[in-house]
């Protein structure tokens, strides 16, 4: 077969499936046809006209109908793709997720901000600080200093860390 003559059965083909897909689009738009009946209904339209074999028709209904079914299975591919990303146990589990993350860094932030606060509460003997409430961090033991003065160590269990409070 000639260059010209395979590049003569392409386009015949191409036109072919173009329309046999048109014809089976408007035979499909009335409803009361199911695809394969469609298409066959198109293929033997355009053979009894006489413009092509019936094989030839019958080799591109079955493009046709590979090409359809391919486009459904990524359908239903796509369709259950996007079932499992928005299954409801799937963004609850999500969400947790995401809660917990913000969780988690909202108590490292707040732990770290109370420790630095903490420091700055924390007081020793030999120290001199203003006016307040000391209390022991070993026993609780509570002073109160109603003035200036340097701290004295704890009069129960005569450690040296306080914390001080107003």
């Amino acid at each position: 077969m000639t260059e010209n003559n395979q590049d003569k059965n392409q386009q015949e083909e191409v036109s072919l499936y173009e329309k046999i897909i048109s014809r089976t689009e408007e035979l499909l738009g009335d409803r009361r046809k199911s695809l394969d009946e469609a298409l066959k209904r198109a293929g033997e339209e355009f053979t009894s006209a006489g413009h092509f074999t019936r094989e030839q028709a019958e080799k591109v209904s079955s493009f046709i109908k590979r090409d359809i079914q391919h486009t459904v299975d990524n359908a239903e591919k796509g369709r259950e793709t996007v079932k499992q990303a928005v299954a409801p146990k799937r963004v609850v589990v999500g969400a947790h997720s995401f809660f917990s993350k913000i969780l988690s860094n909202t108590a490292e932030t707040l732990s770290g901000w109370a420790t630095k606060t903490e420091q700055h509460l924390e007081f020793k003997t030999g120290e001199v600080t203003s006016p307040g409430s000391l209390t022991c961090k070993n026993c609780g033991e509570v002073i109160h200093l109603k003035s200036t003065a340097k701290i004295p160590p704890c009069p129960k269990c005569h450690q040296s860390v306080y914390r001080k409070s107003y």
